[in-house]
């Protein structure tokens, strides 16, 4: 599948009448009968885009696990509606070509699934004393790295706008991503630019969704809190995978693989039993709150 780049300034103001009657349709459609009938489900990072460990386990194995987890469930739960898959084995998809394939397959929704991560900082101690021409004895100090292990909890991103310069590390993770494609800066053109044009444009395409997926977003760390989760909340950041979605989209970190704890309740079964379950019902809130 192939990108198609951001407009050009002579085409903005017949997107911005297309936008909003389209925007318009799709509020009509949600109050005449409107009932979600396919859930692109995506298995975040895999193949080369896989690094992120915990001790023992990888976020793109325990994504993908979980991923095809809720998919059988949303097809034995949810009568008529259909479930793709980004990926259903360890490969690399390119960002932009998952939401891509949402938008071409007209999905109602898009759940992307990640485990979160704690970033590499230094950390100064003593290794050793020495001691002065004067016979004082003072410290040598080295620096090593290491992460964070009892950061845990879950949240739920939907797309927002911003540099990515400016971003916090969760979101330069997840959008490292697009670095690891061919003709990245082509497939991304005005992502997170500074082009008024640009601006408009995936200001158009993230507002024209905005209130579902943050309704969406909400009813699954509503179901995370009720089964003892922490809540890290929902937020709207600069995500690439769900710039240029077409229907409701969120990107949900089911927890810390860099917390132990955490990493052995994701890879468990009856954690992948509570997480996947979580998922079902707020989709199914979402469902019979939208659906006449």
């Amino acid at each position: 599948m192939k990108n198609i780049p951001l407009m050009n300034l002579k085409t903005l103001l017949y997107t911005i009448i297309l936008s909003t009657s389209f925007f318009l349709i799709e509020n009509q459609s949600f109050a005449q009968g409107y009932k979600i009938k396919t859930i692109v489900i995506d298995a975040g990072h895999g193949g080369k885009d896989g690094s992120t460990r915990g001790l023992y386990s990888s976020e793109k194995d325990v994504a993908l696990k979980t991923a095809l987890r809720l998919g059988k469930l949303i097809e034995e739960n949810l009568t008529g509606v259909k479930v793709i898959y980004t990926r259903t084995e360890d490969v690399f998809i390119p960002l932009y070509e998952r939401i891509a394939l949402a938008n071409t397959m007209k999905a109602d929704l898009f759940i992307s699934i990640h485990c979160n991560d704690m970033p590499m900082v230094p950390i100064r101690y003593i290794d050793g004393y020495t001691k002065t021409k004067k016979g004082k004895k003072v410290p040598i100090y080295k620096t090593r790295y290491a992460k964070s292990t009892s950061t845990r909890g879950t949240e739920t991103f939907v797309s927002g706008t911003g540099r990515l310069s400016e971003q916090d590390e969760v979101i330069k993770r997840e959008n490292a991503a697009m670095f690891l494609e061919d003709n990245y800066k082509e497939n991304y053109e005005g992502f997170n630019s500074d082009d008024p044009e640009s601006a408009i444009i995936l200001s158009l395409m993230k507002n024209t969704f905005r209130t579902q997926s943050l309704k969406l977003a909400k009813f699954v760390q509503d179901e995370y809190v009720n089964v003892g989760r922490i809540n890290r909340g929902v937020q709207e950041k600069s995500l690439a995978v769900l710039a240029r979605a077409g229907m409701p989209a969120i990107l949900t970190e089911i927890g810390f693989i860099s917390n132990p704890d955490e990493e052995n309740y994701m890879n468990s079964e009856a954690g992948q039993i509570e997480i996947t379950n979580c998922l079902l019902k707020a989709i199914k809130a979402y469902q019979q709150s939208v659906e006449i």
